[in-house]
């Protein structure tokens, strides 16, 4: 009697389980995580793993220091539409300190976060933080295409937080305005105290930039022209010149840049003769030529070149007879890429980054600064990977 008891006790069971299990069955078929009408928007979104990872082997003045595996980039972006005229766009750099700014209340590793409204396709309106349309192809292109910056690119702040609309006349021509927070820290973060300077009210910066396409787009151009308030009666004014030639199986980019200050925003001249004036330098200047060079032997193999030429002046030296040039820094970045994957934007690279730093003989008896030679060789992989 007990048997049966507990024989029908395990039917019971086993009838109940099997309940379950179809209900279960039923409620991953017919209950999605996902809800159909979300799906279009999700059409419209890609989400983007921007990396770039490298073995490297490093050289000091001619001698071996190491060697280490560096995740060099790792930009996580998700951009997309909501509606037809209303585009988002927010990009994060894990490989950067997320600290929260004091000017513009975000974290300095959040290099995107904005709207795009366009009324027209002739018009667009955007605001919240900004990749600064500086101009030029060193900085237009996706950071984890760069492996090395020049001085101008690599010293100031790239991304700020502000307004801009962009007019395109025609499919060739685009001219876009910004006006943007010039940095991200106060002026006492950044310069502590000037003797003779206040602090500006509304530290701006005002950029104008004009994209052309010319000859089917074989030869473009990204000019811009920018001015920043830094302080009271202290500006900065930045010119950007960038052109490309874009022929079958040959790229040839060619920037020209020159950043006019009155207070050293790179402080590379400051930290230069910090220990003989002990406050920010004034009137610097810094000039830079910048080349890139892409042929393709094959689909599947480029030869890449980047070279750089960066100048340093102190024009304001107290010192009359002093000469202005302090600093050339040279930069070269050969190499071999190869593109292994036909649907899929994947670059393994070899390449060689060296810099060469070459200090005038007043800078040399005057600061006590020293030439120097830097390179290393690194080998990995490149890719903006599209996971959806």
């Amino acid at each position: 009697m007990y048997t049966r008891h507990w024989l029908l006790y395990v039917l019971l069971l086993v009838s109940f389980t099997a309940t379950a299990q179809q209900q279960e069955a039923q409620d991953t078929i017919y209950k999605p995580l996902i809800n159909p009408s979300k799906v279009t928007l999700l059409q419209n979104m890609d989400l983007i793993a921007n990396m770039r990872f490298a073995e490297r082997n490093q050289f000091v003045n001619g001698t071996y220091t190491g060697s280490k595996f560096v995740n060099e980039q790792f930009r996580l972006e998700i951009r997309g539409k909501v509606t037809d005229k209303l585009y988002f766009r927010f990009r994060d750099r894990y490989t950067r300190d997320p600290v929260t700014q004091s000017i513009d209340n975000i974290s300095r590793s959040t290099d995107l976060a904005y709207l795009r409204f366009d009324p027209s396709e002739h018009w667009k309106i955007y605001a919240g933080k900004l990749c600064a349309d500086w101009g030029g192809f060193e900085f237009d292109a996706n950071p984890i295409d760069i492996y090395e910056y020049s001085d101008i690119i690599e010293y100031a702040d790239n991304f700020l937080t502000g307004a801009g609309f962009g007019w395109l006349p025609n499919k060739n021509q685009e001219f876009t305005v910004q006006l943007l927070n010039s940095r991200t820290k106060s002026f006492y973060e950044l310069y502590d105290t000037i003797p003779g300077i206040e602090e500006a009210k509304f530290p701006f910066a005002a950029v104008a930039n004009w994209r052309g396409s010319f000859f089917g787009g074989k030869f473009q151009t990204i000019w811009s022209y920018s001015i920043f308030k830094e302080a009271t009666q202290q500006y900065m004014n930045y010119f950007a010149f960038g052109n490309q030639l874009q022929l079958k199986g040959f790229r040839l980019q060619y920037d020209f840049k020159l950043s006019l200050e009155n207070l050293d925003r790179k402080m590379i001249v400051t930290d230069m003769v910090r220990n003989q004036i002990h406050t920010t330098a004034q009137q610097v200047r810094y000039m830079s030529h910048w080349v890139s060079a892409d042929i393709q032997l094959s689909r599947i193999v480029h030869f890449a070149f980047q070279g750089m030429v960066d100048f340093a002046y102190w024009d304001g030296n107290p010192d009359p007879n002093a000469p202005s040039m302090l600093r050339t820094a040279w930069g070269y970045i050969p190499g071999i890429e190869v593109y292994p994957l036909k649907d899929v934007n994947l670059r393994i690279f070899c390449n060689m980054i060296g810099r060469i730093y070459r200090h005038s003989d007043y800078a040399k008896s005057t600061f006590g600064l020293t030439n120097n030679d830097n390179y290393r060789f690194s080998i990995g992989f490149v890719t903006p990977l599209v996971v959806l």
